[in-house]
Order: C-alpha cells, then structure tokens, then sequence
C-alpha cells in the first residue's frame, strides 16, 4: 500500500470523552508507524489545534493506554472554532506543522466541525466515532457505548437490590441527549419494570398504567434516558399524581457512565478503527468516518454521519415487549 504523500499525520479528540479513545489513539500510530508515518496529538481539540499545541505520539507510549478510560489528549469544545477566524488559525498551524492529515476522535458537532473546515483546507480528515450515545448513523456503535451501558447495568443492578429490601420505585435517569440507545440496552439488559426514551412517545402512558396498581409489593425499576421529552423529575411527580403511596427516589447515574476502563468490546473497536483511518487515508479517502456495519468496516461521507442515529424497529418493538 503506498502512503502517497502523506508523512505526518495529526489526530485529536473532541467534545465528550468515551472510553476506547486511547485505544483508537493507539491503533491510529501502530498502522502508521509500519507506513513510515510521524504521528502528532493535538491537545484539547480544535482549542488545541487553534492555540498550536502539539505533540509527538509513538505506539510504544499508547500502548501503556489503552485499558484506560478518557482520552490521553485531552478535550475540549471550542467556540472559536466555530468563527472563520478560528478555522484558519487552526489551518495555518497544521501547515506549520507538515502536517499532511487529520484523524479526529469524536461525535456529530466534531464531524460538523470538520465540514466546515474542509471549505478552507485542503488536508484530508477521516473520523472515528467517539461517544458513548451512539447516536451516530454510519457504525452499529460508536467508542465507548458498550462501556457506558455496562456501567449503567452495573450501578442499576445494585439500586435493584436496594429498591427490593425496601419496596421502592426507583427511577433511574442515564445519559443519552438524543437518542436512547443507553437507555433501551441497560433497561433491558436488567429488566426494568419501565424504560423511557425520547424516540418514543406511548412508554410513559404504558408506565402509568403499571405503577397506578403498583403496590409495593417489589421493587419497581423505571430507566429514563436524560433525553426523553419528560426527564426523570416531572417522570416522579407524575407517578406520584397517579400513586400516592409509593416509596420513591431518584438517582441519576451521570458522568460515571463515561469514566472507567473501557470494555474489551471498546479497545478491540478503537484499535480496528484508528486502524482503518490510517489505511484509509492512505487509500486516498477524505472527509469520511470509519465504522463497522454488520461486523464489517466501513466508510461513510460526513454529509451523512451528521444526521440522528434513531433506535431501529428491533430495538422499539423489544421496548414495547419487555420494556412497558
């Protein structure tokens, strides 16, 4: 495979971590070390890539990385990006550096970035999805969802035990802004009594149903994804209205979600996908996001992977089965 042109590859992470990335990171300099490549972090972004902040990556120093969870280059979200100024800043600094390509680590506003950018530079960029809400069309799942579901079956498995000793309702919100994938696969995976996403609008009417003859008989386990149109409060009022003798809390999972070690799913994933980034540069492609469709790796446009990545029709009607 010839590299053609390119000598020196930059690559960065954006807006939210997710575990895997530094196994991305790692599969990225691997492959491009076996062409002859120089590999270059950016700190903390575009901020980074505005400011000038760079620094050399090697495999052998990634290596010690990737059962770690964040991203080793740090994160950021930069408005100055967004203006024409910080664009050409950001342009001008990679020129300086000879830097010849770009891998970015990231979600839908850092491939929207990139578009952007593609107007005024010449260089070619390839993505790897990075967010743990897989809410990104082009991959079956982006960098650190596994991890993130895992997490969250993890904590709702020990609030189950504690909503059984006590007879509770317990109302668990996880993350998920856009798309409920984080929600749908841990309710399911620890049989929640409810589980309420934003892409549907009959699983809070189903719940009303099951908790207004809710007796306490058992815990009662409702997973609501940070997204959904009612949020885990008006959720609890609403149930309270219904029921009025219930017990109940609420407890909203957070950012845990996002740190710990990442999954094996999640390195094994990072490492084939900095992996086909590589390569695909060197295939000449640009402006595209690797991912995996059907266990297969795959190329999809930016113009694309920006749209909203909506819970398939297998997944809704399982929520209807065993999720309301």
């Amino acid at each position: 495979m010839d590299n053609g042109k390119i000598k020196h590859i930059g690559v960065f992470t954006s807006g939210g971590d997710s575990p895997g990335m530094n196994a991305a990171l790692f599969g990225t300099a691997k492959v491009a070390e076996q062409h002859g490549i120089r590999v270059s972090g950016i700190l903390k972004g575009y901020e980074g890539m505005i400011d000038g902040h760079f620094i050399p990556l090697e495999s052998q120093q990634l290596q010690k990385t990737v059962h770690r969870g964040g991203t080793v280059l740090k994160t950021a979200r930069s408005e100055r990006f967004m203006a024409l100024e910080g664009r050409q800043l950001a342009f001008k600094n990679l020129q300086d550096n000879d830097i010849d390509a770009v891998v970015a680590i990231g979600g839908d506003g850092t491939f929207k970035g990139l578009l952007a950018f593609s107007e005024i530079c010449d260089i070619p960029f390839i993505g790897i999805p990075g967010t743990i809400d897989n809410d990104i069309s082009g991959t079956d799942y982006t960098l650190g969802f596994d991890s993130a579901v895992n997490t969250a079956i993890e904590n709702i498995d020990k609030i189950k035990d504690t909503a059984e000793s006590h007879n509770r309702v317990f109302i668990v919100e996880v993350m998920g802004r856009d798309s409920g994938y984080i929600a749908i696969h841990s309710g399911l995976g620890v049989a929640a009594d409810a589980i309420l996403i934003p892409e549907s609008g009959e699983d809070f009417l189903q719940l009303l149903k099951k908790v207004k003859d809710y007796k306490s008989e058992d815990g009662f386990i409702v997973v609501v994804s940070e997204g959904d149109e009612l949020g885990a409060g008006l959720v609890a009022s609403k149930i309270k209205e219904i029921n009025s003798k219930v017990d109940l809390r609420i407890t909203k999972l957070g950012h845990v979600q996002r740190g710990g070690n990442p999954s094996s799913l999640d390195r094994m994933l990072g490492i084939r996908l900095g992996s086909a980034a590589v390569r695909a540069l060197l295939l000449g492609r640009r402006n595209a996001m690797v991912g995996v469709l059907d266990n297969q790796l795959s190329l999809t446009p930016f113009e694309q992977v920006v749209k909203q990545h909506q819970v398939n029709d297998e997944l809704q009607e399982l929520l209807k089965i065993f999720g309301t």
